[in-house]
């Protein structure tokens, strides 16, 4: 594919010899007839290295001796010239012969349903929808056009899952929330869930990733959200359009997540909260109060994250500071002595 055609698919300006451009690399292992990126500052000197042919830049980037695709976005024209080059494999069209489909469930046009997956009695499939080997889809489910549910997934009753959603391996969808409350004996009585979960259109969930659904009302992930892999989301929890959950985050029972909001590695939080829109947790900040829109936080308990790098500073400096204190201490007590047996 020529430099010119990508330029047109990226939305970049070709500053360079229109080539032929074969593949995409990564900036350190392009070879020549390839294309790459450079997305993050620090990856610039690298451009005096590579061997790719030409290269995505931002539209200031200095000039350099191969071809250049500058863009003001170049992160994202690197997931658009992707697309030329990468399709995901398809599964074979139409429904298995090992799969079991209820009689009374209601399919789409164009849907294909893998092996030995399981859709159970009132649901309803979506036209082009893509359900791969071993999943499970209990009753009373709602699924929208052109979702892709990758193998081992399960989705529990009363679940209703919007359009253009690719729900990765291993996921469960409208798990019970974890709610007991004591009997008369002090034990724990489980508490019925009867609530649902409830996903809007065009959502990623990652694999082994946990939606609870809650006793009453709906477990809601808002349209255009993106969550990875090993996500917890208790029961009762809103999630905010356009909010992006990484890796290990975890929220506790009816947490409120804004607009537009992003929660880094193992970020928690403790329930019953809300986090503003476009708050951003850097990894392992742990949430035990509601933050304010527009805040970035760092650490447990979450704090200004200026505030929490400069505190992160002190604490490697506290062993010494201690033994500065001691020894002043020391220095004091003599001084003092010295004193009292001058008197």
């Amino acid at each position: 594919m020529r430099l010119s055609e990508i330029a047109r698919h990226i939305g970049a300006q070709l500053d360079g010899e229109d080539l032929e451009i074969t593949g995409i690399a990564p900036i350190a292992e392009a070879h020549p007839g390839q294309l790459t990126f450079i997305a993050n500052p620090k990856y610039a000197p690298l451009i005096k290295t590579t061997r790719a042919s030409a290269v995505i830049v931002a539209e200031d980037f200095a000039p350099a001796p191969m071809a250049l695709l500058r863009t003001p976005h170049p992160y994202f024209a690197f997931a658009k010239a992707l697309e030329l080059f990468y399709s995901e494999p398809q599964p074979e069209p139409g429904i298995h012969p090992t799969a079991l489909i209820h009689p009374s469930a209601q399919l789409g046009a164009h849907v294909t349903i893998g092996a030995y997956t399981v859709v159970a009695a009132n649901c309803q499939i979506g036209d082009h929808v893509t359900i791969y080997p071993h999943c499970v889809i209990y009753p009373n489910v709602r699924i929208g056009a052109h979702t892709v549910i990758h193998s081992q997934v399960t989705i529990r009753e009363n679940t209703t899952i919007g359009a253009h959603v690719i729900i990765h391996n291993g996921a469960r969808i409208g798990t019970d929330g974890f709610g007991y409350a004591r009997d008369p004996d002090g034990r724990w009585y489980k508490i019925p869930q009867a609530g649902r979960v409830v996903i809007g259109d065009w959502v990623e969930i990652g694999a082994n990733t946990t939606i609870d659904r809650a006793a009453m009302g709906d477990t809601v992930i808002a349209p255009y959200v993106k969550i990875d892999n090993l996500v917890q989301i208790g029961h009762g929890c809103k999630v905010g359009e356009n909010s992006l959950l990484c890796a290990q985050v975890g929220l506790a029972g009816s947490t409120e997540v804004g607009r537009n909001v992003m929660l880094a590695g193992q970020v928690g939080a403790a329930g019953h909260l809300r986090i503003g829109d476009n708050v951003i947790a850097t990894a392992q900040t742990g949430i035990p109060s509601s933050v304010e829109a527009d805040r970035v936080v760092s650490g447990y308990p979450a704090m200004d994250n200026a505030l929490w790098r400069r505190a992160s500073v002190l604490f490697a400096r506290l062993p010494d500071m201690y033994r500065l204190l001691r020894d002043m201490k020391k220095r004091l007590e003599h001084l003092e002595r010295l004193h009292a047996s001058s008197e």
